[in-house]
């Protein structure tokens, strides 16, 4: 029976071997049982361009590449620690790239795909901030800047972001139901998978006097993770375990 899997939030960076390993062995088992794989955002806990060659990188550039020589098709929507993905790296590895929200139709369901950040509405600050920073004006003069301005650039920026989650409430970070509701009318779907808010969970709506759901994906954290299998049949997670990290 044909299958895609979904994952989200993974947050892969050198400081996080268990999960790296972890994804090296999803991609080189689970993943290719399937015949699709979407990443919904935050494959990376910091993308600062594709010339990052820092080390677990190449190697996660190296499995995906093996994944869609394989025949398994693997698509990702950038998030938004990911969000500067670009050419080179979809060379490297022939994944596709998505843009947020994109449709598709999913055995025969019309779903939707998110990372989930355009959801959170009620968190004003975030949504101002997300405008500035993808603005290409200001992605093209962080690009410009010598990898090590970056890399700096990066970890500030993880600090900060801390700090704001720190200081928020749960309910402003978690997302907005009426503009769930307003995604999935606008865009025709009856089904919306997205990450982003780590609160997994599958929730049945109503939408317009009709069944509709939201699938949100798990963040994935010191060597566990999980993966949404969709098939014809329906949905199930699967549980993915710690692995043996190298070193």
């Amino acid at each position: 029976m044909p299958a895609s899997l979904f994952i989200s939030d993974l947050h892969l960076a050198p400081e996080r071997p268990a999960t790296v390993a972890l994804f090296l062995d999803f991609l080189g088992r689970q993943a290719r049982e399937a015949e699709s794989l979407y990443i919904l955002g935050d494959l990376f806990d910091a993308w600062i361009g594709d010339d990052d060659d820092e080390p677990p990188y190449p190697a996660i550039r190296t499995a995906l590449r093996d994944l869609t020589a394989s025949g398994t098709r693997c698509a990702i929507l950038p998030g938004n620690r990911d969000f500067l993905l670009g050419r080179r790296f979809l060379a490297d590895t022939g994944c596709e790239l998505l843009t947020d929200p994109t449709r598709i139709d999913l055995y025969g369901t019309p779903t939707l795909l998110m990372h989930g950040d355009l959801l959170c509405t009620d968190d004003r600050a975030y949504q101002r901030f997300r405008r500035v920073i993808r603005n290409p004006i200001v992605t093209r003069l962080f690009l410009w800047r010598r990898l090590e301005r970056r890399r700096a650039l990066a970890q500030d920026y993880r600090r900060r972001s801390m700090a704001a989650i720190a200081g928020k409430s749960l309910t402003i970070m978690d997302v907005n139901p009426d503009a769930v509701l307003e995604a999935l009318r606008r865009q025709g779907a009856r089904r919306l998978i997205h990450g982003h808010t780590h609160r997994p969970g599958d929730h049945a709506l109503s939408l317009d006097g009709q069944p509709a759901h939201r699938l949100v994906l798990a963040e994935w954290r010191e060597g566990q993770g999980e993966a949404l299998l969709v098939s014809p049949g329906g949905w199930k997670r699967l549980a993915l375990g710690t692995v043996p990290c190298a070193g």
